[in-house]
């Protein structure tokens, strides 16, 4: 006779909870609670204070709006729920946030939250890839870093595409790592890394492909299996990402035109315009049509241009160091120490495949940042974030190893003191923040660098200890300005992570365009922020700080609206509440107060759109205070042929559009497209009555002169 046990299943889920906590048997009782512990602390670490960002980028938190209302504006990634004019990318980055909206609302934390998670994953992924061949401390090490990278700070607390973009290069890494290893199982990994590849160019089109050609170089030349059989994997890996990227592209060009949103960023709406042209070799050559000044020659070339300083020392220059480089010259020393230590290991070496890997991943996205001409700013840098976090784990790992070799306790040693003078380097660019951290990481740094040169010689305990301190005086810098990234709001953009002040980071974070007409900020690889809004004390979203390159605020290009860089406060979250419906501008959305959203809101289940505005910044900021569809004229810059003059007239003849907002001296869309806001603009002016609402300029649409 069965007796039944009401306890079994409490015990049941007793022993998983167990399980969970313990981890693997093989592993050390601290391994599975020190995991867990990172991914809490960063979950913690990346949702402090997340609502002072507000709606963040308000160019993607209206397109979010949009697909929390509507399935075909979630699909296309819409501008707004009438489907008007889509972002300048593909939508997958937005998908996780419309899908939060839908389920949760709109508001700040339904946006940000899932970039916080993207965030966590990442850190999860990277820690997963590490582990499998250089153990817990290794992996424990590479989270850490990732995790207090400023720039990874700032972006797995934003709403642009390289949140999702960074997770899906981790993931893809680690699927091609798993292949790596061999097995039955190994293609299945491969088609997996596949799929990644995939759904990132979806998020962020061609800089999803940036690490394809060293991956499948590694697993063509380290894979296990003959040559036949390592080329079949890539090519059935090469078909998964075709299928997972395709689709969408598919659907989108095969849509017709007249029933789909204009694609948003391409100057003959075609996705593959945009794919290949703007977000593509535009960025490279800087050929750019529809960008910051209308698009025209090269912005790079030898040296620099509209875009900053290029050449082998950006990735380390004023403006973008802080963000990325702290540990960056530690990866790149680890990567050739990793490269020695199994220079002997067979073709099929796992470690060696690794660091191959991240270090041709590393590699490659440095070479491009580095010497790209077109559209850059210092928040793309969290693609190389995974990267130098997995060399510097699985670096580390190895030299430790090996310590009582003199040749590895010297590189540990030589590692950790250029570190910390790097660290010191990056620190004197704020000299007035922090000014004891500079030094105390120096001398840290210095003691750390001694112990680890005798570190083979030594008492195990001392090594560690020496080891540990070099951790820490190599983490100091990177973790003060990641808490000081996640303790400040950051709206617009373009935005920088770290404190305010110097040429650095904080304040504006990307440089404008020399002669620029106040054009495109977030581009194909996107923009963001508005230089750190109300970073300590500054205030109103303007910063006080020079600009990289040594424009100050008030000195920006010649012209470049100043009004692109007000801050946003007020009674929506990341929109502004003051001034009663001032515009907005190109870096950020416009503030509107209660007496615009309360004459846009007036009958406006009457209209497709509630009103058309120039630029998709300043059709943000009144989408999202309303809820209801605002039609961005010529796309993010206003400098997109959508809708064209003839166009806008049928919608006005057809009652579709009530308002028209008129721009403010210095504020605004930015420059006309070919036969597009200009004419537009003129045609409303010289048909329309015009009436100020708060500080806005509104045509009535319904009310001919």
């Amino acid at each position: 006779m069965t007796t039944l046990n009401p306890a079994a299943p409490a015990a049941r889920g007793s022993d998983r909870l167990a399980r969970f906590w313990r981890g693997r048997a093989e592993d050390a009782p601290w391994v599975r609670p020190a995991f867990l512990g990172l991914l809490a602390a960063t979950g913690l670490l990346y949702l402090w204070n997340l609502s002072a960002s507000g709606y963040a980028n308000s160019f993607y938190s209206a397109a979010v709006q949009a697909g929390g209302e509507s399935w075909k504006a979630f699909f296309f990634g819409s501008l707004d729920a009438a489907n008007a004019i889509t972002v300048d990318k593909p939508p997958a980055a937005l998908w996780p946030m419309a899908l939060s909206v839908r389920l949760f609302g709109l508001g700040s934390w339904q946006i940000l939250v899932p970039e916080v998670l993207m965030g966590v994953a990442s850190v999860g992924v990277l820690y997963a890839a590490v582990r499998r061949r250089f153990g817990a401390g290794a992996g424990l090490i590479a989270g850490l870093v990732l995790a207090l990278t400023p720039v990874a700070a700032l972006m797995f607390r934003f709403n642009n595409p390289d949140a999702l973009l960074a997770l899906l290069m981790t993931v893809a890494a680690y699927g091609v790592l798993r292949a790596l290893e061999g097995g039955p199982g190994a293609v299945k990994w491969l088609m997996g890394a596949g799929v990644a590849f995939g759904f990132a160019f979806l998020a962020k089109t061609l800089q999803a492909f940036l690490i394809l050609p060293p991956l499948a170089l590694v697993y063509a030349v380290c894979a296990p299996g003959g040559l036949g059989h390592r080329i079949r994997d890539l090519a059935l890996a090469g078909l998964a990402l075709l299928v997972s990227a395709g689709w969408w592209v598919a659907l989108v060009e095969l849509w017709p035109a007249s029933s789909r949103p204009y694609v948003g960023g391409s100057q003959n709406n075609s996705f593959l315009e945009l794919t290949f042209g703007y977000n593509g070799l535009g960025r490279i050559n800087g050929n750019e049509t529809g960008s910051v000044g209308g698009g025209g020659g090269p912005g790079g070339g030898a040296g620099g241009g509209r875009w900053g300083e290029t050449g082998i020392g950006r990735m380390f220059n004023d403006a973008v160091g802080g963000q990325i480089s702290w540990l960056l010259p530690a990866a790149l020393l680890l990567l050739v120490a990793g490269l020695v230590v199994t220079r002997r290991a067979p073709r099929t070496d796992t470690a060696r495949s690794a660091f191959l890997v991240w270090g041709g991943a590393l590699l490659i996205t440095l070479a491009v940042f580095s010497f790209m001409a077109g559209i850059f700013h210092e928040y793309y840098t969290i693609a190389l974030a995974p990267y130098v976090a997995a060399l510097v784990g699985m670096g580390a790992s190895v030299l430790w190893e090996e310590r009582t070799r003199f040749a590895a306790s010297a590189a540990l040693a030589v590692t950790a003191a250029v570190t910390a003078w790097w660290a010191w380097t990056l620190l004197g660019r704020t000299p007035d923040w922090l000014p004891w951290l500079r030094w105390t990481v120096l001398v840290a740094g210095a003691v750390a660098a001694l112990g680890l040169l005798v570190s083979g010689r030594v008492d195990r305990r001392l090594g560690l200890a020496a080891a540990g301190l070099g951790l820490a005086a190599g983490l100091a810098g990177p973790f003060a300005y990641t808490l000081t990234t996640v303790d400040t709001g950051h709206q617009g953009s373009i935005v920088t992570a770290g404190p305010s002040g110097g040429r650095g980071p904080g304040g504006f974070g990307g440089r404008m365009p020399e002669g620029g007409q106040g054009g495109q900020m977030p581009g194909g690889f996107d923009g963001q922020g508005q230089g750190q809004g109300q970073r300590q004390g500054q205030g109103q979203g303007q910063s006080q700080g020079r600009m990289p390159g040594g424009t100050s605020p008030q000195g920006m290009p010649q012209g470049m609206p100043q009004g692109g860089f007000q801050g946003s406060r007020g009674e929506r979250p990341g929109l502004g509440g003051g001034g009663g419906g001032g515009m907005g501008g190109l870096l950020n959305g416009a503030n509107v107060g209660a007496e615009a959203k309360a004459a846009l809101l007036k009958d406006a289940g009457s209209y497709t759109w509630v009103a058309a505005t120039v630029g998709a910044q300043n059709a943000a900021g009144y989408q999202l205070a309303t809820e209801k569809p605002v039609m961005a004229i010529g796309g993010f810059n206003g400098s997109d042929p959508s809708p064209t003059l003839a166009q806008f007239k049928q919608y006005v003849a057809e009652g579709k559009v009530h308002y028209f907002i008129g721009s403010g001296e210095g504020n605004g869309g930015g420059p006309g497209g070919p036969g597009g806001n200009s004419e537009i603009s003129t045609w409303v002016a010289a048909t329309f009555e015009k009436t100020t609402v708060g500080s806005a300029t509104f045509y009535d649409l319904t009310k001919e002169k």
